[in-house]
């Protein structure tokens, strides 16, 4: 488990972690995607497990609370995510990548926090993220818990949408709005990682610059060779530009189109562009060349198909349509 913070966390870790009997038994960790909010959770269950919290209350790493956690094995501890899927004879096979939280990890942890915690004295800890991933009937199962939380249990709960969870999930919860980064902060913290073209990734991320971490991917490789190809417009060749699309997955080629489609209708209206600074002659043409009509339709399109993306469909044939649409936006 990660037992680090960003800089841009400090102050907020401090303070929820020197909190003590007043945190909250719910926090609702949110706010956009890859500003590190697991990263902050996974550190925040290491410190209040940890037998020797340090002075600035980040856990030790040495005591055996923390070897136990570093090994996935910490008996007060549980986590749950779309894929913790454990298979009918409790093992851990790999299976299809599930998409939705389901009920019954919710009562499997019901179970579990009917038992009696490892230390006499000791705290239970509960991650579940993305919390937006749980069906209604996990939902539902988890407002339960949070109405009548047993005794020294601390749940933490990430999310990157907000507005999608259920109003009394909401309403049992300490909604904590997650600090981001400013430019400063996220430019040195990129360069610390020998991160090739941390000016592009930071804007190309949206000011969410660790997500470069949540991929093994030379983002601003895979943007040189993708961009010569969307740069064309209309003169596109379909069938040497999907290959290079669909390298990193269709999930990732709808994102490149959906960025690349928001900086061309910003430059349409004079606007900043947002994730292409670099790119502002060429997004300009583009934008002088461009059907509005059609790009709204566009993106709705895009939209249907991020949701069945992880389909396992022939996804060629949807990015070559995909592409013959980006095609007719400049007539």
């Amino acid at each position: 488990m990660i037992n680090n913070i960003y800089p841009w966390q400090e102050a907020l870790f401090s303070q929820w972690m020197h909190a003590g009997t007043a945190r909250h038994h719910a926090l609702l960790l949110h706010g956009k995607a890859g500003i590190g909010k697991l990263a902050f959770a996974q550190a925040m269950a290491a410190s209040l497990l940890c037998l020797q919290p340090q002075a600035n209350a980040m856990a030790c790493g040495e005591c055996g609370s923390c070897h136990w956690l570093s090994e996935g094995a910490h008996p007060d501890f549980r986590e749950i995510t779309p894929e913790d899927d454990d298979n009918a004879d409790g093992s851990k096979k790999k299976t299809r990548k599930r998409q939705q939280i389901l009920i019954d990890q919710i009562r499997a942890l019901n179970d579990y926090l009917a038992l009696t915690s490892h230390r006499v004295d000791g705290m239970r800890v509960v991650l579940i993220h993305p919390l937006e991933a749980m069906n209604v009937a996990a939902s539902n199962a988890l407002l339960k818990l949070l109405e009548e939380p047993p005794q020294r249990t601390q749940f933490l709960l990430v999310s990157h949408q907000r507005q999608a969870l259920l109003p009394t999930i909401l309403s049992r919860c300490m909604q904590v709005d997650m600090p981001v980064p400013t430019r400063e902060q996220g430019l040195q913290w990129l360069q610390a990682q020998s991160v090739t073209q941390p000016e592009w990734i930071w804007h190309y991320s949206g000011g969410a610059p660790t997500s470069v971490q949540q991929e093994d991917l030379d983002w601003y490789v895979w943007y040189q060779q993708w961009s010569p190809h969307l740069s064309r417009g209309s003169a596109m060749d379909i069938v040497a530009a999907g290959p290079v699309l669909l390298k990193q997955g269709m999930e990732h080629a709808i994102q490149v189109l959906q960025k690349w489609l928001l900086d061309i209708w910003l430059a349409r209206h004079a606007q900043p562009l947002r994730y292409h600074p670099s790119e502002a002659n060429t997004l300009q043409m583009l934008a002088a060349k461009l059907d509005v009509t059609r790009l709204l339709a566009f993106q709705q399109q895009l939209n249907r198909f991020k949701m069945t993306a992880q389909h396992s469909l022939n996804q060629e044939l949807q990015l070559e349509q995909l592409l013959l649409q980006y095609k007719k936006l400049f007539g």
